[in-house]
C-alpha cells in the first residue's frame, strides 16, 4: 500500500509542477472563478462547449499542489465529455474524496483521478481537491458568480 501511496504522491507532484491545460483559453464560451480562502487557492476555469460537449478546457490560477494537480487532472478527464458526463465525474470525485477512509475507489470510472483517494484522510485538503470541480460546475451553469469553498 505504501508503494501505491508513493505513486499517487508522485502523480500529484508531477501535475502540480507541470499542469496540463494551464493557460487562458481564448474564445471560451463559459468560465468561472473559484477561491479557497482557507488555503489561498484561486482558479479560473475556461470551457469551450461544442453543443453539449466539452471541446476544450483550461485553467489559470495559483494554489497548493493538491489544488493545481486536481485542476490539471480534471481538465484532462473532462475534455471531450458531455456536460452530463463531466457532472457525473464530479459527483464520483466528490464522493471519493469525502467518503470513508476504507471505502472502495471505482478506479475504472475515475481513472487517474483515483490518485486523490488519499485526500479523504485529510479533511482540510478536500476543499483544495474539489475547488476546480466546483468552479467547473459554476462555469457550465453559467451563473457568473465566483465560487468559494467557504
Amino acid at each position: 500500500m505504501s508503494d501505491l501511496r508513493e505513486l499517487y504522491q508522485q502523480v500529484i507532484i508531477e501535475h502540480s509542477r507541470n499542469p496540463r491545460n494551464f493557460r487562458e483559453l481564448e474564445g471560451a464560451s463559459h468560465s468561472a472563478e473559484g477561491y479557497n480562502p482557507l488555503c489561498g487557492d484561486q482558479i479560473t476555469v475556461y470551457v469551450v462547449l461544442d453543443g453539449d460537449r466539452v471541446k476544450d478546457i483550461a485553467f489559470k490560477g495559483m494554489g497548493c499542489a493538491i489544488s493545481k494537480a486536481s485542476a490539471s487532472l480534471m481538465t484532462a478527464a473532462v475534455k471531450g465529455k458531455t456536460r452530463a458526463e463531466a457532472e457525473d465525474l464530479f459527483k464520483r470525485f466528490r464522493e471519493m474524496v469525502t467518503g470513508k477512509h476504507d471505502a472502495e475507489v471505482d478506479e475504472e470510472a475515475l481513472g487517474k483521478l483515483a490518485v486523490f483517494s488519499g485526500v479523504r484522510e485529510f479533511p482540510v485538503r478536500v476543499k483544495c481537491a474539489t475547488l476546480a470541480w466546483h468552479t467547473l460546475h459554476a462555469a457550465l451553469e453559467g451563473t457568473g458568480k465566483p465560487v468559494s469553498t467557504e
